[in-house]
């Protein structure tokens, strides 16, 4: 989902069942849990969930439960009152108050401490909130949707989570799928994101992703999802010189360099851009696994061509620099590009 225009962008099946189930949760006032790695999206199915819902018009709040430390989050959620610690210089409502009437999000919900899970799970089951240094309860109308990237049952075996508090909120649980396996969607979030950032350039046109960097995009394992892979194509897309060919390299780590640590020959060392073992991954040569090969040399061929693809994606297509990589001399190179009709 684009957060710009609140849209949501997606073919896979996978996808579309837990934006369905987000859909059908929303207008019942009950929590929802939304559980997924990082950059898959729960805040915005949050949004969802809010918009959706009769609340719709209400505040929606957000709070990280990890950016605060546990001195003052509880502080935060249920406010205090003027004196109630050090620096309470005037009252002030929590976040529950805030939310009177709406939706509070509560993200990263497993680092909450115990101390803060007793007194959410009592706003929960009573619906009223007491401020810090109060012995007055207030009356809040607050739906809860909680996000995290952890799995709450095994929190609560190790008894890091109650098991009271995860069985007032698990209501509906929403799992969002990882990117890598939402077949189809890397491609069509990829030329969104392109086209999108080529109009933000002033590109006359979208000329698309070209043979390598199409490839490169599908291999990667994506563990920052949505979120990695649209800082990966924007900067793609900002960085290529040449509006009118197709955009063809892809760096995922932006702190990568063929000069990191004063190392030459550290392009082909693979360690957070997978263009550079994209070959490997495709083209086991453990000896230890059994390969399927029914013809050996056009298994060869196609192993060599796609190390030399990935070389020169890696080295930005200098061929001194990817010979160098590849401990080629210049001239053996340039005769390896050749036979694969790579050069051009």
């Amino acid at each position: 989902m684009d957060r710009d225009n609140m849209q949501f962008i997606g073919q896979s099946s996978a996808f579309l069942d837990a934006v369905e189930r987000a859909s059908r949760a929303a207008p019942l006032n009950r929590p929802v849990l939304v559980v997924g790695e990082r950059g898959t999206g729960k805040e915005l199915i949050a949004e969802r969930l809010h918009r959706l819902s009769m609340r719709w018009d209400g505040p929606l709040v957000t709070i990280n439960c990890a950016a605060l430390p546990e001195t003052l989050i509880e502080a935060e959620l249920f406010g205090h009152e003027a004196g109630a610690f050090t620096g309470a210089t005037r009252a002030r409502e929590g976040r529950f108050e805030e939310a009177d009437g709406g939706t509070l999000f509560l993200d990263e919900l497993g680092t909450l401490s115990m101390g803060a899970q007793e007194r959410l799970l009592r706003a929960v089951e009573y619906g009223e909130v007491t401020r810090i240094g109060s012995s007055r309860p207030v009356r809040v109308d607050v739906r809860i949707v909680g996000a995290t990237n952890e799995h709450l049952p095994n929190m609560v075996n190790k008894g890091r989570f109650r098991a009271d508090l995860l069985d007032r909120l698990c209501f509906e649980v929403i799992t969002l799928p990882p990117l890598r396996v939402r077949e189809g969607d890397i491609e069509v979030l990829s030329e969104y994101y392109g086209r999108k950032m080529a109009t933000e350039l002033g590109w006359d046109g979208w000329p698309g992703f070209g043979e390598i960097a199409t490839r490169a995009l599908e291999n990667h394992l994506w563990p920052g999802n949505v979120r990695e892979l649209r800082n990966v194509v924007e900067r793609a897309v900002y960085r290529w010189a040449d509006p009118a060919q197709p955009v063809d390299y892809i760096q995922f780590d932006p702190f990568d360099s063929p000069w990191h640590g004063g190392v030459a020959s550290a392009p082909m060392q693979g360690r957070a851009d997978d263009q550079s073992n994209i070959a490997e991954r495709r083209f086991s040569t453990d000896l230890s696994q059994e390969v399927d090969v029914t013809d050996f040399r056009e298994a060869t061929e196609k192993f060599e061509k796609a190390v030399l693809e990935q070389a020169l994606a890696k080295c930005r297509y200098n061929q001194r620099q990817t010979a160098k990589a590849l401990n080629l001399s210049y001239d053996q190179l340039r005769h390896t590009l050749k036979k694969h009709d790579l050069l051009g």
